[in-house]
């Protein structure tokens, strides 16, 4: 169950996943925690379980994959889309489009670092992909070239789209 802790969150950006570290993982559960009070929410023990299985699998991940939870206990269906809107709503979450029917999600970039995806056409895995430095300052002059002409970008993304290891 979570804990109120005191802690300052990590900001130095480390991508949460499999063999992450604890410490970490505290930032990121201390972090959730505030933004569900700054909204009037409490950190629940479904919450925390659907945040531990994004952290966990450290990829965008389908509803189907979060409903085995904490432990092996089934989170109903309706609880974990209740709970994803909710943890969307407060930053904590994002869904991901991969281009098909079926929404995935993951922890927000604010929490994980700034990424893009991989996503594979026949299976519909969706894999994180950092890209280099380089190629985040020429997203940042086209940003600049949008924001010369009026627009304001909130946010960037780019999928490379294809065939997973496994569809190959």
């Amino acid at each position: 169950m979570p804990e109120d802790h005191s802690a300052v969150p990590s900001s130095d950006g480390q991508s949460l996943g499999r063999g992450h570290d604890h410490g970490v993982v505290d930032d990121l559960h201390v972090t959730v925690g505030r933004r569900l009070r700054a909204s009037g929410m409490r950190y629940s023990r479904s919450r925390f379980a659907v945040v531990e299985v994004l952290a966990d699998a450290g990829r965008p991940v389908t509803l189907r994959e979060i409903l085995v939870v904490d432990g092996g206990r089934r989170l109903a269906q309706s609880s974990a889309y209740r709970n994803l809107a909710e943890l969307v709503d407060v930053g904590a979450v994002r869904r991901v489009d991969a281009g098909d029917d079926r929404a995935r999600f993951e922890l927000h970039e604010s929490l994980t670092g700034h990424h893009h995806h991989l996503v594979c056409d026949v299976c519909g895995r969706v894999e994180d992909f950092r890209v280099p430095d380089e190629f985040e300052r020429q997203v940042a002059a086209l940003v600049d070239v949008a924001e010369g002409g009026g627009f304001r970008v909130d946010a960037h993304r780019f999928d490379m789209l294809g065939r997973c290891a496994d569809c190959r």
